[in-house]
């Protein structure tokens, strides 16, 4: 059965505040990926000032050894403004990625990001930080584009995200998930219950955690070998199969057009009829 961990972090950051932004070193977690039998495994880079470094660093390991890797194209919201269409198009040309990540810790995912995606036929892998609101606008918006939300929303164990997240990852095609780093199994179980096995990726949020004990609660899940199978590996190679297809030559739709600009662009969440105290 083919496996393929969805969701792992690779190369240096540029910070000094915790792992996440430091280093995500890959050298004790690929014998760890070997020993719990995955063959494949998607990277992007960790929290970085300058997503361009970043990628280019996870690049040179994914293209380094393709018949192991995959790779996504991090990118930041506000910081890489005007110019996420070039830096995923080069992701695509020359690294070879198929998909991108975004994470809500560095900023709200933008229609330019969206936008750059679907251009490109690929994936968003959009860490909402427990923001399930944002999800529904997404899915409604871009019909068409991908998402998939890790951590059935929250990282951080929110009961609260996580099951308002579930009727969203049911209802909505276009709205997937990840088991990284999922600790409320009856959550996730929720989730493969009600939206099934064709909704839910395997991902391990390497190399902090470890692959086997993330991979042991897909196997948990079910006994079907169908099941399995679509979690492992066939719901990422479907995701991203036109991104790393050939063929794929000809965008259906118009190349985005956003301006670099220096004006502040607001990161915060603004309801014109909630009345700040």
């Amino acid at each position: 059965m083919l496996i393929i961990d969805a969701h792992c972090h690779a190369g240096k950051g540029d910070g000094f505040t915790g792992p996440w932004d430091t280093r995500a070193s890959l050298k004790d977690f690929l014998k760890w990926t070997a020993n719990a039998g995955i063959h494949k495994t998607n990277l992007f880079a960790a929290f970085h000032s300058d997503y361009a470094a970043a990628n280019a660093e996870v690049a040179a390991i994914v293209n380094a050894n393709p018949e192991q890797f995959y790779g996504f194209a991090f990118v930041h919201a506000v910081h890489d403004r005007g110019r996420v269409f070039e830096l995923v198009k080069k992701a695509v040309t020359e690294y070879r990625f198929c998909g991108i990540k975004v994470h809500r810790h560095d900023a709200r995912i933008t229609r330019e990001i969206c936008e750059t995606a679907r251009y490109f036929s690929l994936p968003v892998l959009y860490d909402v930080v427990g923001e399930v609101s944002m999800i529904e606008l997404m899915a409604t918006e871009y019909p068409d584009v991908n998402f998939i939300i890790p951590h059935l929303s929250s990282f951080a164990d929110d009961w609260r995200a996580q099951i308002a997240f579930i009727p969203m990852l049911e209802r909505h095609k276009n709205i997937y998930t990840d088991t990284s780093g999922v600790r409320r199994f009856d959550l996730l179980q929720m989730a493969f219950r009600r939206a099934g096995a064709g909704k839910i990726l395997f991902g391990s949020d390497g190399p902090w955690l470890h692959p086997k004990v993330e991979l042991e609660k897909v196997f948990a899940l079910t006994a079907s070998k169908n099941d399995l199978q679509k979690m492992l590996a066939t719901n990422f190679l479907k995701l991203t199969a036109k991104a790393r297809s050939s063929t794929n030559k000809k965008p259906v739709h118009k190349k985005p057009s956003f301006k670099k600009t220096e004006d502040v662009m607001s990161n915060e969440y603004h309801d014109p009829w909630l009345v700040k105290a």
